[in-house]
């Protein structure tokens, strides 16, 4: 039996090395604080950095690059024998991840943040025991902040494989699968789709509900969806797959749609996208005294507080949305509020990116969430095929709306489909966040050309007069006070 070993009390633990859980300690660190880092991982950055969002990212963009260097001969460039090689495609996603880990060690070290690897479960309210590779070690501490993050989901039939994946295998694939099926047509599913089909892999999405990205916005699903169909990705919606059986040839899947007949096929690798749960099973909870709800998600005030008020808890195992940024905001409050200022987690919108072919992004209220809030609504919509900028890089695909309150056009949302949406979204958060108005948007320069123009034009059309809209009603335009 391995040797137990008492450690000094700590001020503070945080216990996870996430975008919240890092940047928890690395602020508190900032504002006096001495915290103490525990990561089963011996790399920060959590699933974002290590087997989520930067990985994705690294492969997607890859994809476009090798997806639009094919069809570079539309701008009279002529590139013969494009070939894709993985290893080295993987070599550079290790890199991109390997960077950004070691700069957080290093931020990590210049604050002085004492790191401890190993798996932390509570004792009680005010001791961890961590399991690691220096034994078994006891850490009494005075606070801490519950990082614990989520993980991925594979429920029956399904069970893991070299052919069976979640994303956290289907982001390191050393080939591309000459067939793909994907379970699950939420954001990871349409993203890995997304990205695999353009390497060249033959996709299929099966999905339960009616529709992909439930609960995204209508038009700016379509358009996306349109593109996986120019891609070749074969969608079944309203459908369940009822058994997955490994054989020599792969993984024959049967399929059960709501309606008609069920089918089977055999596919290289199926990828299970069908959600994430919080990893706050076998953490001793109970032993600290915490309850969790019917999900497993522990339940916080605005100052990010379980119901001990020396027990914090920030990220995806305090619920939906399971967003690296919401965790991150959530554990620079928690700092705040731990090094006693008045500090609260009361942002009004969190912003959502699906890193799809186009991006969608979004935040605040869609028209129809604004509507049964009770608001009356203006809606200025604009098409990126009238931007300058999205004619000059060929993506013309996509849409911006600006969704406004009739008479004060306060800006209760914007959602977006399009190139590199992503990147206009941190103006339109800004707008909800601040309470802006849309003649804040309007009387803005927004330099030229760029995709920043199409959000200037489409708070315009809320007013009906967008300066380069099809049938455009000319109004007077209303000065800035």
């Amino acid at each position: 039996m391995a040797e137990t070993h008492n450690l000094e009390k700590a001020e503070l633990v945080v216990l996870g090395g996430g975008p919240g859980g890092y940047a928890a300690a690395f602020h508190a660190a900032d504002l006096g604080l001495k915290p103490v880092l525990v990561e089963q991982e011996k790399r920060l950055g959590g699933v974002c950095l290590l087997r989520g969002c930067i990985p994705s990212k690294a492969l997607i963009t890859a994809a476009e690059f090798y997806e639009r260097i094919r069809h570079a001969d539309q701008m009279g460039i002529v590139v013969r024998d494009v070939s894709l090689d993985m290893a080295r495609v993987g070599a550079w996603r290790d890199k991109v991840i390997g960077d950004l880990a070691s700069g957080l060690d290093l931020l990590g070290k210049q604050r002085g943040i004492r790191r401890i690897v190993g798996r932390g479960t509570f004792r009680g309210p005010h001791e961890l025991e961590i399991s690691g590779p220096d034994g078994n070690q006891i850490l009494p501490f005075e606070k801490a902040v519950i990082a614990v993050g989520s993980s991925t989901s594979l429920p029956p039939p399904f069970r893991k494989s070299e052919r069976i994946v979640t994303s956290d295998e289907a982001l390191f694939l050393d080939r591309v699968p000459e067939t793909l099926l994907v379970v699950g047509g939420g954001y990871i599913g349409v993203e890995l789709g997304s990205c695999y089909a353009a390497f060249g892999s033959r996709v299929v999405i099966v999905e339960l509900l009616d529709r992909l990205l439930s609960g995204t916005d209508a038009d700016l699903v379509r358009v996306l969806r349109q593109r996986l169909d120019q891609r070749g990705v074969e969608v079944h919606l309203e459908s369940r797959v009822v058994e997955a059986t490994e054989t020599a040839d792969g993984v024959e899947v049967a399929v059960q749609p709501r309606e008609g007949e069920p089918w089977k096929r055999t596919f290289d690798v199926v990828l299970v996208a069908i959600g994430r749960k919080p990893n706050t099973g076998n953490l001793g909870l109970d032993k600290a005294g915490v309850e969790v709800d019917a999900a497993g998600h522990l339940r916080v005030n605005s100052r990010l507080q379980t119901h001990l008020p020396h027990l914090f808890a920030i990220g995806d195992c305090t619920g939906q949305p399971y967003l690296a940024h919401r965790a991150k905001q959530q554990g620079l409050v928690a700092a705040e509020v731990l090094a006693g200022k008045p500090a609260e987690f009361d942002n009004r919108t969190v912003p959502a990116v699906i890193f799809g072919d186009p991006e969608i992004a979004y935040c605040g209220l869609s028209e129809e969430e604004a509507r049964k809030a009770g608001y009356r609504v203006k809606v200025g919509r604009f098409r990126f095929a009238a931007n300058g900028r999205a004619r000059t890089l060929g993506q013309t695909d996509g849409l911006i709306n600006v969704i406004a309150e009739e008479g004060t056009e306060t800006i209760l949302g914007v959602r977006m489909v399009g190139p590199l949406v992503s990147e206009l979204l941190g103006e339109a958060t800004l707008a909800v966040e601040t309470g802006a108005v849309v003649e804040d948007l309007i009387g803005t320069i927004h330099a030229h050309p760029t995709l920043s123009e199409a959000l200037q034009e489409a708070a315009e059309a809320v007013r009906g007069h967008a300066l380069h809209a099809a049938r455009a009603v000319q109004r007077p335009r209303e000065g800035k006070p």
